[in-house]
């Protein structure tokens, strides 16, 4: 799947919900719906079973951000999840809008409901690069795995992809900075190019929380192919996520110009160079700027440009013309053509 990406010279686009559904379901359809319209490959959520992650004191644990859903935090997770009977029925969204369903697992009792759903790739989170056990626990999906490497030393990166690459997992590495949000100057974009040296076998992308979508375009420049952003329906919702998340107009253009990219490259044929239309509508054609003789040697200093129904020698051109004998007599204002000069 991945691999194909390089061969294609392909995105693939990862629209990712995280909590921004407010474990609501009929939002989180309506992010599939939104989502898949502008643009996504795969609509990603997070899977998280609070109790069996959390200790019972940072279960328990006062919260009192302006962010809170409740008073404490394990109340207050638990206010963002998903009823894990929801995921057949988003999964089947997914189908439905042509995207991939994509979930992150935290804990191993996610993971397994996640197996049970079989759904289509799963996604390692920074905060488990390294957990070798649970990384492990996902290679033996046998199921195409993106890992962000936020946070990440290189070790333990390569640490993570082994495990990952010796079960024979289709494997995307994306670049990542966890800061949320992720300001311009903070990105390091240029960390692709070092993930695509030292993991030529992997397929590299960015996996970014900077609130534009410049990111797309640069990343893709530098060889990334997988793109995973955040997005919300509405910026100004509470919750942490929301403000850097792009609203669907925004991924739709996120989208657009990451695909863009490689058309804009190539340069047109030389053939088709000084042939566009407003150069045969505007274009200046060499003329004499005073009367000359036979004889006289075209200057610098007696030539000049004049705009035609009929373009001659386009003024572009010059130096084909500057140094040569006309072979006539010329009118000051009067076009040139190459039969005109002596050969």
């Amino acid at each position: 799947m991945f691999k194909e990406l390089l061969i294609e010279d392909k995105p693939f686009i990862i629209a990712e919900v995280g909590q921004n559904h407010q474990g609501d379901l009929e939002l989180a359809k309506e992010y599939i719906k939104v989502f898949a319209s502008a643009g996504a490959d795969a609509v990603k959520f997070q899977t998280r079973n609070n109790k069996y992650l959390f200790s019972e004191e940072a279960y328990l644990a006062p919260y009192g951000s302006e962010n809170a859903f409740a008073e404490t935090y394990g109340a207050h997770r638990e206010k963002l999840e998903l009823n894990p009977d929801f995921l057949p029925i988003l999964k089947e969204e997914c189908i439905k809008y042509g995207v991939k369903f994509m979930s992150t697992p935290f804990d191993e009792p996610s993971l397994e409901i996640l197996k049970k759903l079989d759904a289509d790739i799963i996604k390692i989170a920074s905060f488990d690069l390294g957990n070798l056990p649970l990384i492990n626990r996902i290679s033996k999906l046998a199921k195409p795995v993106v890992i962000s490497v936020g946070g990440g030393k290189i070790d333990q990166i390569r640490s993570s992809v082994n495990v990952l690459l010796e079960n024979g997992i289709d494997l995307s590495i994306l670049h990542c900075v966890s800061e949320y949000p992720c300001e311009f100057n903070k990105l390091g974009l240029e960390n692709i190019k070092t993930l695509i040296n030292e993991f030529p076998n992997c397929t590299i992308g960015s996996s970014d929380h900077f609130n534009g979508t410049l990111s797309g375009p640069i990343a893709y420049l530098l060889g990334a192919r997988v793109f995973e952003k955040h997005v919300t329906l509405n910026r100004a919702w509470k919750g942490t996520d929301h403000s850097f998340a792009l609203e669907a107009e925004g991924f739709r253009k996120f989208v657009r110009d990451i695909k863009r990219v490689k058309y804009m490259l190539p340069q047109k044929p030389k053939s088709e160079i000084g042939e566009e239309k407003v150069f045969k509508k505007l274009g200046k054609s060499l003329v004499s700027s005073e009367d000359l003789n036979k004889g006289s040697l075209l200057t610098i200093d007696n030539l000049s440009g004049k705009i035609f129904s009929t373009q001659f020698i386009p003024v572009r051109e010059s130096n084909q013309v500057i140094g040569r004998i006309l072979n006539r007599d010329i009118k000051a204002g009067e076009p040139i053509n190459f039969s005109d000069l002596e050969s």
